[in-house]
């Protein structure tokens, strides 16, 4: 009686430690077979001696709920590894500078992204998160590449920004590519192009889009992607999905590359250092 007690207890540990195992492994794996970060296998660059920079939010808390916010993780690593494995020189900056907010659910084991594990072993590139410039007091001429990463955070401070308005107007006028993914184009609103006009007026975009947002019933945010780029002027293109955070989409207009969502930082980055005339592998 005690051996097969013994033996149901072990059969019963055996299975739920394999239950265990297959969910740890396998939720992660399906999410990526339905597509979110999926894996990247388009043409990679090469651009040695020159400089990228990444911009995120500094808006920590999402609206009255209290709840924390800010970059969505893989939003700032997968371009930043991908700037930096080109050869790139690449810093971090955000709206007011220091420590940047990161959206809590982002690195969860669910979630996380190749590039987010990698982030959480390397003290290098989180320095740089925890000690992030404040964009007013960047000299945008030093860099070759403007990459906006998006967020929940995003939504509050990069499409208000005055400040992140004329760095973006400034870096456009001086021939840089600029870019970025999900919320992370709001950062161009106040932007505008040589001749005063905004600069999304007639530029193909992508970004989140609205339905991604009902989706996911985030719609306490002030300002949308897909509805405020359409104000704007920009010429809105997106993909979809049975559930739009699975979609994936880019654009790519002259020095102008965009991304719909998560799913789009490694290709945007990848695009954006192809318009900056880097050299293929």
């Amino acid at each position: 009686m005690t051996s097969s007690v013994s033996a149901k207890a072990v059969l019963w540990s055996a299975a739920t430690l394999l239950l265990g195992l297959f969910i740890w492994l396998g939720l992660p794996a399906t999410l990526r077979v339905l597509g979110l970060h999926p894996a990247y296998h388009g043409p990679l660059h090469s651009f040695a001696g020159k400089r990228a920079l990444v911009i995120t939010t500094s808006h920590a808390v999402l609206g009255d709920s209290g709840k924390a916010t800010g970059v969505f993780g893989s939003e700032m690593t997968a371009p930043y590894y991908a700037f930096l494995d080109a050869g790139m020189r690449v810093d971090v900056a955000s709206i007011q500078g220091g420590a940047i907010p990161i959206e809590p659910i982002s690195f969860l084991w669910l979630l996380a992204a190749p590039s987010d594990q990698r982030y959480l072993k390397d003290p290098a590139f989180q320095a740089k998160v925890q000690h992030s410039l404040p964009i007013e007091k960047l000299d945008i001429s030093q860099y070759d590449i403007v990459f906006l990463a998006g967020g929940w955070g995003a939504a509050y401070d990069l499409g208000t920004s005055a400040a992140l308005g004329q760095l973006m107007t400034q870096a456009w006028a001086a021939g840089k590519v600029l870019g970025g993914v999900c919320h992370g184009p709001l950062g161009l609103l106040l932007a505008k192009d040589s001749s005063g006009a905004p600069l999304l007026q007639g530029k193909h975009v992508t970004a989140v889009t609205n339905r991604q947002v009902a989706q996911l019933g985030i719609e306490i945010t002030p300002q949308h992607p897909e509805r405020e780029l359409r104000a704007a002027g920009a010429l809105f293109e997106s993909a979809s999905a049975f559930q739009d955070i699975f979609a994936n989409h880019t654009v790519v207009d002259g020095r102008l590359v965009t991304g719909q969502n998560q799913n789009a930082g490694i290709e945007t980055a990848q695009k954006m250092m192809r318009a900056a005339g880097a050299t293929p592998l």
